[in-house]
């Protein structure tokens, strides 16, 4: 059982540093359909369900369904979502994204304790 929640957490925090990649690096590196197919399958890896079906939900249900997991793992996950949404909301802006990104990278500050001046202006950014 302690294995299956390490891998979890480690599928999580992959998928955040993908991410965080993503977001720095822009699509530009490497073969695009590539990096949809690797962002489809951590989708499916740590949410099972796509990226659409996830944006459909609520922050509300958002903030419930990372409640169900172990709450070792509600850090990672807060800020897995705040990345998720940042990065969707540079490749295709949306007030919704937006202010999901600046929800749960809110939370994830809050949470963690942890004073990151990366995501602070990430937060920033989305305000203006």
């Amino acid at each position: 059982m302690i294995h299956d929640k390490d891998y979890i957490i480690r599928i999580v925090k992959q998928f955040s540093e993908f991410l965080s990649k993503m977001i720095l690096g822009g699509k530009n590196e490497g073969d695009l359909s590539e990096l949809d197919r690797v962002f489809d399958t951590n989708m499916r890896d740590t949410f099972k369900m796509s990226f659409e079906e996830l944006a459909l939900k609520s922050s509300a249900e958002m903030i419930d369904l990372v409640g169900t997991k172990d709450t070792a793992h509600h850090i990672p996950y807060f800020e897995l979502l705040g990345h998720l949404f940042y990065f969707k909301n540079k490749e295709n802006p949306s007030p919704d994204y937006a202010s999901k990104a600046k929800a749960f990278y809110e939370i994830y500050l809050q949470k963690s304790g942890i004073f990151s001046m990366q995501i602070v202006s990430r937060i920033n950014e989305l305000k203006a």
